[in-house]
């Protein structure tokens, strides 16, 4: 195993996922997952999705920088922060709320259980 491996869209076909039907909130939103790493407690790679809403609750780390699209997070008192192409920031264990991809967005993501 290398040390160092540079976060590419891999040529292998992406995970493809849907939001949980109890989680889902609007839309019908698609996500690819591609996977550069998966580890026992890490992870990273890249992720695509369409627009929709859906309930998130994180057990996790999450960082995340964004390279394509608009999507808004919301926690669960209502405070909004809206993501673009850019944009980086962290997901803490316990946060709850809804994401909503308002334009097609993909990210690239480390998360550390």
């Amino acid at each position: 195993m290398t040390a160092f491996h540079r976060l590419t869209r891999p040529a292998t076909p992406p995970e493809i996922t849907r939001p949980a039907p109890d989680r889902l909130i609007a839309g019908d939103p698609e996500h690819r997952t591609w996977n550069i790493e998966d580890l026992e407690s890490l992870y990273c790679g890249l992720w695509q999705s369409t627009p929709g809403v859906w309930a998130v609750g994180y057990d996790e780390w999450e960082y995340c920088h964004i390279l394509e699209g608009i999507s808004v997070l919301t926690d669960a008192e209502g405070t909004a922060h809206t993501l673009r192409a850019g944009d980086s920031f962290v997901i803490r264990p316990g946060f709850v709320g809804t994401w909503s991809v308002i334009e097609t967005t993909l990210k690239e993501y480390v998360i550390r259980t």
